[in-house]
């Protein structure tokens, strides 16, 4: 456990403390799967339960309690918090549109970070029960095992991890890149979850994962957790990835860099 991380009211770390509150959210956020709720929506695809602002509150209550002098930005009802200082950056339920459909990948996502460089993260698939975590220089975990990033060299040999986000022109242009791309690679998946990919980005599940309409809720926790799982994350074109990209791509070094090449070559930078 590292040992400089801001300690909480009740003598936590800070890493406990958003490992319990994402597995707590979790355990809240999976009661509710399936159960009759009001739905509101606010865009193609893009949907808001009372699940939603539930768990927002929930978490608000939990990290304010341990740590009152940090502030808190998260998707629902703090969406312009300034970054500076300590800041928790929280999506209650990350994959609304699958929980909603009844579809079991959705999870929540909390990191700690100072000065929008993320220190802590936390991601929780209460389905599987997996909780990937991370904190600055401690590694990466799932539960208790160690997370380590890919290591194919090359897109041929990868599973490539996709989402499309809410932005019709960035999602038809990524599509029209997969379909450049396809057949050269093992397989494609659209799952859903930005969190949840960049969680298995970190993994090797995904070799790689794009995504091109992002926010900082579903970029913080992947952040640390690609780089501690010895990754590389940026932006789509390869540059400096930040708490307010709004694109990136996310994997292992060398199939990394071969899908930056193989972008490049087909024009699919845009």
């Amino acid at each position: 456990m590292p040992t400089d991380l801001p300690a909480a009211r009740s003598g936590r770390s800070a890493l406990e403390v958003a490992r319990d509150a994402a597995r707590a959210a979790g355990a809240r956020v999976r009661e509710r799967f399936r159960k009759p709720q009001t739905v509101t929506v606010k865009g193609r695809g893009n949907l808001l339960t009372e699940t939603d602002l539930e768990i927002e509150r929930f978490l608000h209550e939990t990290i304010r309690a341990e740590f009152p002098d940090h502030a808190l930005l998260s998707e629902e009802t703090a969406s312009t918090t300034d970054t500076a200082g300590w800041v928790w950056v929280i999506d209650p339920l990350d994959g609304t549109k699958n929980f909603a459909s009844g579809i079991p990948y959705f999870c929540v996502n909390i990191a700690l970070c100072h000065d929008g460089d993320p220190i802590v993260a936390a991601t929780y698939d209460p389905n599987q029960d997996e909780l990937f975590w991370a904190a600055r220089g401690a590694g990466a975990w799932v539960n208790d095992a160690p997370a380590r990033a890919s290591t194919n060299a090359t897109v041929l040999e990868s599973v490539l991890g996709v989402d499309l986000g809410y932005d019709n022109e960035r999602g038809r242009a990524l599509l029209h890149l997969v379909l450049e791309l396809f057949p050269g690679m093992q397989a494609v998946r659209i799952s859903g979850s930005a969190a949840l990919g960049l969680a298995y980005a970190a993994t090797g599940r995904f070799d790689v994962f794009l995504h091109r309409y992002l926010f900082p809720w579903d970029l913080a926790a992947g952040i640390l957790l690609v780089r501690e799982a010895g990754g590389v994350i940026t932006d789509h074109l390869g540059g400096p990835i930040d708490l307010r990209s709004q694109t990136v791509l996310a994997g292992g070094a060398g199939v990394h860099g071969d899908l930056l090449r193989l972008q490049r070559e087909h024009g699919g930078e845009g």
